[in-house]
């Protein structure tokens, strides 16, 4: 035995190691490789509400910091520290946008977590669509293969950005930032 003992992480241990490693800016959650430690009772609903041990976060401040340490490898979604790696379940996609501007010619999206990005070829927007409803699901790419859910009024106020273009060899309706064209729904599937 080596006589150490092995401590299950917390939440509380999480955001005391994701609050020291933040102090210098955005944590380079990429560059650590810490052993999986297990899993944690800790789920992010498709709304962008975090929950622990079934209870909501109550603390944004809080959120935030998870939020800066989340890391999604394959189809899995961790916290990740220097020192430890927890899963945690994520209903959708970890982040929500909740609004965006048109500055220019681009669209800057702001998330839940207080993130922004401007959507082109860095942070594309794309949209799924449900098999059997057809209802569009939207994301933008917010950083390192981590989405944002685009919540239902500024997919909205999208729409109304909206132009018909060729995308591919076929024409679609969709929106325009940063120097590319985003295709959210083919043309001929719109109502005339």
């Amino acid at each position: 035995m080596s006589g150490q003992n092995i401590v299950k992480p917390s939440a509380e241990s999480l955001a005391a190691l994701a609050q020291a490693a933040s102090k210098k800016g955005a944590p380079p959650v990429h560059l650590w490789n810490p052993p999986f430690c297990g899993d944690l009772d800790m789920v992010i609903k498709r709304d962008g509400t975090w929950f622990y041990q079934g209870t909501p976060i109550g603390r944004p401040g809080l959120v935030k910091l998870f939020s800066s340490i989340i890391r999604k490898d394959g189809d899995d979604y961790f916290l990740v520290t220097p020192v430890e790696k927890v899963g945690i379940t994520v209903e959708d996609a970890p982040f929500v946008a909740i609004d965006f501007d048109r500055m220019g010619d681009s669209l800057v999206f702001r998330t839940n977590v207080e993130d922004e990005v401007t959507a082109g070829p860095e942070h594309p927007i794309r949209v799924v669509r449900d098999a059997e409803t057809g209802e569009p699901s939207p994301y933008v790419l917010i950083r390192a293969n981590l989405e944002a859910l685009i919540d239902r009024k500024s997919f909205y106020r999208l729409v109304e950005e909206g132009e018909h273009a060729k995308h591919e060899g076929a024409d679609w309706f969709g929106v325009r930032s940063g120097g590319a064209f985003f295709p959210i729904i083919p043309s001929a599937e719109l109502p005339s």
